[in-house]
């Protein structure tokens, strides 16, 4: 599945149709990196909600598998490299933070989906189509400047 031309109606779209605010960053930054973007959604179908903790935001790991992929590195003795890739992390997560709060799901939406109870509250303030949608669009224009 190709993820391009992101609105904050497709995003919605995306995710009423299953797909993760990890994913669709992934996704949309397949296209840049050159991967296949079945693997790219694949890759970080296991990221969303936080890790389905309140974790770290799928939106940040998402962009932050992307960074990896276009700064990281894989041999040792890589600092030149590690101290790119960090920079560029640091960079991400400080603007990620300026435009939604915060890096932790749990704090972006205001509640922990992991807990029923406050999962309940995000869906019937119908947050994961209105906070998550533009966490997603912030994450992805952020990107798209650094990558």
């Amino acid at each position: 599945m190709k993820i391009e031309n992101l609105t904050k109606q497709k995003i919605t779209e995306l995710f009423q149709q299953g797909i993760d605010c990890s994913q669709i960053v992934m996704g949309h930054a397949a296209n840049k990196l050159g991967i296949c973007p079945d693997k790219a959604l694949k890759i970080s179908a296991a990221f969303g909600g936080g890790m389905w903790g309140g974790r770290t935001c799928g939106c940040v790991t998402g962009a932050l598998m992307a960074l990896g992929l276009k700064y990281g590195y894989s041999e040792p003795q890589s600092t030149e490299q590690k101290n790119i890739l960090l920079a560029k992390k640091a960079e991400f997560e400080e603007r990620f933070t300026k435009e939604n709060s915060s890096v932790v799901c749990r704090h972006v939406l205001g509640y922990d989906l992991s807990k029923p109870e406050e999962m309940a509250k995000i869906m019937e303030q119908n947050l994961l189509f209105t906070i998550c949608p533009k966490a997603v669009a912030s994450a992805c224009k952020i990107l798209d400047e650094i990558l």
